[in-house]
């Protein structure tokens, strides 16, 4: 990148790249880094003005087509790019964005990001819950207990970064905003396994919706999809909005390594395409 912005300074016409840098092997230039920096940073004519607005777009739409996960840490086009998580670091950026950002992150269509963590403070809190629609002041104390319980949460080995809904879900308990829709009063799961074929898993959950009890069992190729196939079995009649729910990824993390095999994992669900509603 340096190489070709200095090539197009001394005098050179094209740069050949590639969106996301994507290629064979290593060393394409990034062409989304390479237009942003040229045109908004350099003032040269790379794109009509009315289309860099989209240049977040396409990196994304190029990585959906090419089946790889974009780079949240790309410069410009990365859902990290500007991305903001320090208390003081929210704070300065909510009374003026150039404090820490180097460009309007609209101009190359990307969109600031307030990042919850161990480090976050007040600003943090109300940043957030205003991209989901909560009014909350600085002096509820509401904001100080959702801080807090933040903070316990991630000392326990909980991360909130990559986990908006889950925040969102918090906010609104907190602030007494959250519907209770049913009780789970418990689940058992059985895993089959014979020889070299594929393992077996039936799952049984019981709930309680209102006042009624449901005793409901379904089978899975894996013990997450036996559980999965079993909640929405039992739930799906009444709330129907459930079958258009689907899992895009998640992982098993180990909160206190240190207790061996006791140590107690915890789901980490990553929906970048679902948002949470009350």
């Amino acid at each position: 990148m340096a190489n070709a912005i200095a090539a197009v300074l001394a005098g050179a016409t094209m740069v050949q790249g590639t969106i996301n840098g994507y290629g064979e092997r290593c060393g394409n230039t990034n062409l989304c880094s390479a237009i942003a920096n040229l045109q908004v940073k350099l003032g040269y004519d790379c794109l009509p003005t009315d289309r860099i607005a989209r240049l977040t777009d396409t990196s994304r739409f190029v990585s959906e087509i090419a089946n790889l996960a974009p780079d949240d840490r790309a410069p410009f086009v990365g859902r990290s790019a500007f991305a903001h998580k320090g208390g003081i670091h929210v704070s300065a950026v909510r009374r003026n964005p150039v404090t820490y950002e180097h460009l309007p992150p609209e101009t190359i269509g990307n969109q600031r990001r307030i990042v919850i963590s161990d480090q976050s403070g007040t600003s943090n809190i109300l940043a957030k819950a205003q991209t989901f629609g909560l009014q909350l002041d600085k002096t509820d104390p509401a904001c100080r207990d959702i801080l807090q319980r933040i903070k316990d949460l991630e000392h326990q080995g909980y991360q909130f970064e990559g986990a908006e809904a889950s925040f969102d879900l918090l906010m609104r308990q907190a602030l007494g905003e959250r519907p209770h829709y049913f009780d789970v009063h418990g689940f058992q799961v059985h895993c089959t396994q014979q020889g070299d074929a594929a393992s077996d898993s039936l799952a049984t959950v019981k709930l309680t919706v209102g006042d009624r009890d449901i005793l409901e069992a379904a089978e899975g190729n894996g013990p997450v999809s036996a559980l999965d196939a079993a909640l929405r079995r039992a739930l799906v009649n009444l709330y129907p909005e459930i079958e258009q729910f689907h899992l895009t990824d998640y992982k098993v993390r180990i909160l206190d390594g240190n207790s061996g095999t006791s140590a107690k994992p915890v789901f980490l669900w990553n929906p970048p395409m679902v948002t949470s509603a009350g």
